[in-house]
């Protein structure tokens, strides 16, 4: 299957300069979105994968469905303010601003093995502040797992080069 059949690119949205990749064809198209979770956890099987750390918005989408696929738990990261609980926060640049991202305190424990999922690997700055989370909960993080990579953005060159990072669409 041919997945940038389902990506639509939307220029100067959400800022000018910014050309949005626009992933809900694929999300309304049912055989491409399962053809897609499969493809995204395929690398991933016997990881042994006890939680999936996915952040708002649209990587939950791929996160939440992979953890059911792989059994795994489904462990939202968030904006600051968006989780009820106490929680703990890493800031992190992306290509048209900075935040933070958020997860609760209790979410994560040492006996785990994290997979990193989100629709677009771009800069970088949300995998790594994920990244950065886990290893705070001294947690295993065993992977990333992206639908697109915006490559011109090098975002993988801040990703642990030691781990596995499954793209399925190279941009």
């Amino acid at each position: 299957m041919d997945f940038q059949d389902y990506i639509r690119t939307i220029d100067d949205w959400p800022q000018p300069g910014v050309s949005f990749k626009d992933i809900t064809p694929l999300l309304a198209d049912a055989e491409a979105f399962k053809a897609a979770i499969d493809a995204m956890c395929a690398p991933f099987i016997d990881a042994g994968v006890t939680k999936i750390v996915g952040a708002e918005a649209r990587g939950f989408f791929f996160a939440a469905a992979m953890a059911y696929a792989l059994d795994a738990g489904f462990v939202p990261a968030r904006k600051p303010g968006k989780l009820p609980y106490k929680t703990i926060s890493e800031s992190y640049i992306l290509e048209y601003g900075e935040n933070q991202m958020e997860i609760h305190e209790d979410a994560l424990v040492p006996s785990d093995r994290i997979l990193i999922v989100d629709d677009v690997l771009a800069t970088g700055g949300t995998a790594g502040a994920k990244s950065r989370l886990v290893h705070r909960c001294g947690a295993t993080l065993v992977g990333y797992s992206f639908f697109i990579e915006l490559k011109a953005l090098e975002g993988r060159a801040k990703l642990d080069p030691a781990l596995p990072c499954s793209v399925l669409i190279t941009l």
